[in-house]
């Protein structure tokens, strides 16, 4: 270790040791002060994080048995504590090594990404030349492209007095900010410890949920929540957890949402218990999707092509300080700052992520196989706390998560847009399918495995895109985006097991366009999500509708010791009248004489108690046949329809027609926009009726789901139908009551609201195990 006091002094001499201290991993200190220049987030092809660990063990395993891999580097340099793992050793060559799995040539990476690949290597390479007291290392960045299987090593040999000057520099530009940083967490923390709570008293049921939350963070372990409607579930899930992260240790919150309606509810609350902290130091940042926040979606994200991408890294440190500076950073608040420095507001909130308390954003962020918030959290080592609201959305979610879709059609338009040096790839691609499409016996069917012809059309197809694209860094539109669904595509397809079906699916007729399908459709999520889960510090998945919880357990993958609890409702019983029309059936076959009675239970109701109903329908065309003869018998009675893609506006206009005076009927389809998330207290919604089980449509997909299921988890368990559609069914029924003062009428019409498995998943206040 002496070699390494000499002339030029170590990092930790040029810093006096102070009271305070900061921790920063090195990929952290090298992205703080080694990124210059412009933006550079053009195409290029990038290996997955499964094939990133594939490619450090291959790497490994050619050298030797004393290679050494995932070595634990950390030192001082003055109140900054530096660590991180360094890729690899070998012992013989005495060479220290970074590996980075690429797909394509190193040539291809930007500049500016290599320059920020040896800046890591340099400073691994001063903390192992620290830690085992060598006065020279060499040093090797290794390009490991996981398709060839090749290795393209950069190599070169430094004195450890030369790397511990450079890592001396890197800590002298970042100790500034570190000690902002240590500031902010210390005034933070203590801010939380004496945290009100927001409200002169909790609400019935809040508390136990509060509790429930903070024993969760507290024993770091899962809970599955369901709490009704109306106990304030947003506050009462936050709250408590701002207070557990000074004690736990906890880096950063995230609230979760499955709907962009529950991030506006997030944020108000968020507002509410900040301007509670002493200085109101929390910094919540909310995260933008891109399509939201990009200012120029026809340019590519490169500095010749963007004049926000230009420069980026040079003017985003007075960016990033004056964002912090200000703390409270939704969509708004970004974007004035982004563009007062010139950057991009998309990729300035992706920074700001680093430097905040508390994150508001789509669940895709954590669970999706390219979400940022994963993605830092294993780079950056964070111990993060989440909360994810109408997790009973979540199954759903994952599933189109890690489910493609290749249509002939748009392959072909690809195939004839395309430039000539990959027009021929991708019409073989195209060949490929159509003979998959022949080669089924039924306009359905389910594959075992994809056969070789297509793996290997999907693979130069991709491989002939990802070439193009390299060759124009500039280009953006439709054969982009095409090129990306293509490798979702094949990924999932090469990652394919029980959890997923490889369906095809044969064009419906010549008046289709002759668009045939290949799809991968994920069933059971778990597999995808399990590593997720156990890396959180906690997560908490609350919803009103969560019964049963083995559902969410075995679908999401969620640990074993997932606690469970269910709040009672908020509310007296007996201010929600349950009745069920026993002799009516909702069944397909039964439909068209159903519409009598139902439309008599629907006019009955009104005449007795008018006011504002909503009206659930398992499908627009039952919904239009009720509705037309609903009008045709009563006028009378005012009514309004959800349409098909209804636009923004629509949707605003249809929640409008419920008015404090109103009387009249809303239909609408159960599991769709105005069956959750809508917010109709007293007078503008006294009533809804449902006309359905909501049970999924009989299909050869939803047969094979089912078979799917009952090989994973046996029989019984009503996860492919009778779960799910119950919960719509309470989740549209909880539109009725939304304060304590409500008091409202809920009609089911379907006699199978009777049967013993039916009632067994509905609330026990409904009373339907007993007389109505």
């Amino acid at each position: 270790m002496a070699a390494m006091l000499n002339d030029p002094p170590a990092a930790d001499a040029l810093m006096p040791v102070p009271d305070w201290t900061y921790t920063v991993s090195v990929r952290e200190l090298c992205e703080f002060t080694a990124k210059r220049g412009d933006l550079d987030r053009r195409f290029t092809p990038s290996a997955t994080a499964l094939e990133g660990q594939q490619g450090q063990h291959t790497v490994a395993q050619r050298r030797g048995p004393d290679y050494q891999t995932e070595i634990p580097l950390q030192t001082q340099c003055g109140a900054l504590r530096v660590r991180g793992r360094a890729d690899g050793y070998d012992p013989r060559r005495r060479c220290l090594e970074e590996i980075k799995t690429i797909r394509g040539l190193p040539d291809d990476i930007p500049e500016n990404r290599r320059q920020l690949h040896w800046a890591q290597l340099q400073t691994y390479g001063a903390l192992y030349c620290r830690q085992r007291g060598l006065a020279e290392i060499a040093l090797a960045l290794v390009y490991f492209d996981a398709a060839s299987q090749a290795e393209t090593v950069l190599h070169q040999v430094f004195g450890a007095q030369d790397l511990d000057a450079v890592l001396a520099s890197r800590c002298q530009a970042f100790i500034a900010w570190a000690q902002q940083e240590a500031g902010h967490r210390s005034a933070r923390n203590l801010a939380l410890q004496q945290l009100a709570f927001p409200e002169p008293a909790f609400r019935a049921g809040q508390r136990s949920l509060a509790e429930a939350v903070y024993r969760t963070a507290a024993s770091r372990r899962c809970l599955l929540a369901q709490a009704p409607t109306g106990i304030g579930k947003t506050v009462g899930t936050l709250f408590p957890l701002l207070r557990a992260v000074p004690a736990q240790g906890i880096d950063k919150i995230a609230y979760l949402t499955c709907k962009g309606t529950g991030r506006l509810t997030a944020l108000d609350a968020l507002g509410g218990l900040r301007a509670g902290t002493a200085g109101q130091v929390l910094r919540v940042v909310a995260m933008v999707p891109k399509d939201e926040a990009c200012e120029h979606p026809d340019k590519a994200c490169h500095g010749d092509a963007c004049p926000l991408a230009s420069g980026f890294y040079d003017r985003l440190p007075a960016a990033r300080q004056a964002a912090v500076a200000v703390g409270w950073l939704d969509a708004p608040a970004q974007r004035a700052i982004a563009l007062q420095h010139g950057i991009c507001p998309y990729y300035l909130g992706q920074e700001l992520l680093r430097w905040a308390d508390v994150l508001v954003g789509d669940v895709h962020h954590l669970f999706d196989s390219n979400g940022l918030l994963w993605g830092l959290m294993q780079t950056l080592d964070w111990s993060v706390a989440v909360l994810v609201d109408e997790a009973h959305n979540l199954v759903d979610r994952t599933r189109r998560m890690y489910s493609a879709e290749l249509h002939t059609g748009l392959l072909r338009a690809a195939a004839q847009a395309a430039p000539a040096a990959v027009q021929g790839a991708l019409q073989a691609l195209a060949q490929a399918t159509d003979a998959v499409v022949a080669d089924s016996a039924t306009p359905y069917a389910v594959l075992d495995a994809a056969p070789d012809a297509l793996v290997q059309a999907l693979q130069t197809a991709a491989g002939a895109l990802s070439e193009h694209f390299n060759q124009q860094p500039l280009s953006v539109g439709p054969l982009l985006n095409f090129q990306f669904e293509l490798l979702r595509f094949g990924r999932l397809l090469d990652g394919l097991g029980d959890h997923a079906l490889f369906e095809v699916q044969a064009a419906p007729g010549e008046a289709a366009g002759d668009d045939a399908v290949l799809r991968v459709r994920n069933v059971v999520p778990a597999g995808h999500l399990r590593p997720r889960f156990a890396a959180l510090h906690s997560a908490t998945l609350f919803s009103a509708t969560l019964s049963p919880p083995a559902y969410a357990v075995a679908l999401l993958g969620l640990p074993g010791n997932t606690a469970w609890i269910d709040v009672p409702p908020a509310f007296p019983a007996a201010h929600l009248v349950v009745r069920v029309a026993d002799s009516l059936s909702t069944r397909h076959a039964h439909r068209q004489r159903s519409l009598p009675p139902l439309v008599a239970v629907i006019a009955q109701q009104f005449d007795q108690q008018p006011g504002n109903y909503l009206a659930f329908f398992s499908s627009f065309d039952y919904l239009d046949k009720a509705a037309d003869l609903l009008a045709a018998q009563r006028p009378d009675i005012a009514q309004w329809r959800q349409a098909r893609r209804m636009s923004a506006d629509a949707r605003t206009d249809f929640l409008a027609r419920f008015r404090p005076q109103g009387q009249g009927v809303g239909f609408a389809v159960l599991g769709g926009v105005f069956a959750e998330g809508v917010d109709l207290p007293g007078p503008l919604l006294i009533g809804a009726f449902i006309a359905t089980l909501g049970l999924p449509p009989v299909s050869p997909a939803q047969d094979q789901i089912q078979a799917r299921l009952d090989k994973l988890f046996g029989t019984g368990h009503g996860y492919a139908d009778l779960v799910p559609a119950l919960q719509r069914v309470v989740q549209a029924a909880g539109r009725v009551l939304r304060t304590p003062d409500d008091r409202g009428w809920l009609w089911l019409l379907d006699d199978r609201y009777r049967r013993a498995d039916v009632v067994a998943l509905l609330p026990p206040s409904w009373g339907l195990a007993g007389p109505v």
